[in-house]
This record gives C-alpha cells, sequence and structure tokens, in this order.
C-alpha cells in the first residue's frame, strides 16, 4: 500500500518544490523592478564595503549591483556567497584581473565571476532566439564587445509587441527595465534559486 503512495507524493512534493522555486523566480523578478525606483548613478568605482550583506552607495551602482541588490531583497547575499566560494575554489574562477586571491569587496561585482557561481550552483539554461526562452527571474549576460560584459534579471514586464521580457539592468542609465534582450550577444543564461 505504501508503495503506491510513494508516486503521487512524489508528484505532489515535485509540483509543490516546482511552484515554490517559480514563486521565488517572480519574487526575485519583482525585487528588481523594485530597484528602478531608486535614482541610482552609473559608477563602476572600487569600493570598501562591508562583509558580509556590503552594497556599494545606494545611489551609486553597476550591471551587477542590480542582481545582487535583488537577491538581497530576499534574503540572498551573493557578495558572501561568491567570496566563500571563491576562497574555496579560487583556481576556477575567471583570473582576469591578475589576483593572487579573493577581494570581497569587488569579486561579486564583476560578470565573469557571478556567471561561473551560477554554474557551479546555479542551472545553466540554454541560450537560444526565442524569446519565450527567458523568464521572469532569469540572469542573462551579454557580450558588449571589447571585452565588456554585462549582465541582467528579467522581468514579468513585457515589450511593447508582447513578444519579450523587458531586462532590468544598469548599463549606464541607472537601474532600469528595457525591452534590450537581444541587443548583444548573449553569452551565459541562469536560474540561480533562493540559498
Amino acid at each position: 500500500m505504501k508503495i503506491k503512495l510513494i508516486p503521487a507524493l512524489f508528484l505532489t512534493l515535485t509540483t509543490f518544490i516546482s511552484a515554490a522555486q517559480t514563486n521565488f523566480y517572480s519574487k526575485l523578478a519583482e525585487a528588481a523592478l523594485e530597484l528602478t525606483h531608486q535614482d541610482v548613478q552609473y559608477d563602476p568605482s572600487y569600493y570598501s564595503i562591508d562583509y558580509p550583506g556590503g552594497d556599494v552607495p545606494a545611489d551609486k551602482g553597476v550591471c551587477t549591483d542590480v542582481i545582487i541588490r535583488a537577491y538581497h531583497k530576499l534574503g540572498t547575499d551573493l557578495q558572501k556567497l561568491v567570496h566563500e566560494d571563491m576562497k574555496a575554489h579560487f583556481n576556477l574562477y575567471p583570473n582576469i584581473w591578475g589576483l593572487q586571491s579573493t577581494d570581497k569587496n569587488i569579486d561579486h561585482r564583476r560578470v565573469p565571476n557571478l556567471m561561473k557561481f551560477s554554474e557551479r550552483h546555479g542551472s545553466v539554461k540554454n541560450i537560444t532566439k526565442n524569446p519565450a526562452d527567458y523568464l521572469p527571474g532569469d540572469i542573462v549576460c551579454w557580450n558588449l564587445g571589447g571585452g565588456t560584459t554585462h549582465i541582467g534579471i528579467m522581468s514579468h514586464l513585457k515589450s511593447v509587441d508582447g513578444k519579450r521580457h523587458l531586462v532590468i539592468h544598469n548599463i549606464g542609465a541607472g537601474q532600469v527595465a528595457e525591452d534590450m534582450l537581444f541587443d548583444f550577444k548573449i553569452i551565459g543564461h541562469y536560474r540561480y534559486p533562493k540559498n
């Protein structure tokens, strides 16, 4: 009798977990959208910040700060998580900046590091030309050319033609929701769950 209940219980549990994850990503998209109401000047300066839970000044930031702040609103400290993972697995992370060790002030604010962290601890999703594959709460990364990378979060808001979700990002004009998903070459597509 118990054996017959296990598949039904598994399906119910799987459905519950799936719904909880979907709810988390929806909340993440909402948290990112809230950031668009803040007046933030694009500022790539190096800041010495608190640890854990540190942030650059609230009126400053770059693209990675949108991701960090959205997750922070839901209780996930990417500064701490990325720092701890890099400290334990430094050789797995990109060595673009010539560093010999971690730096808790900046490591989590670098797109390639967030990409590696998402690969290691999240879900890597397919990179496609189909806008339906990019869901609210997804993290997307782009190559802007000249060695410059960019990152944003997919929102639940749709483009004027209704075909694409808007991206919440900061590419220089502050934290905004914009129809720019396919404006640059996509180099990463992830979902990172609540931790």
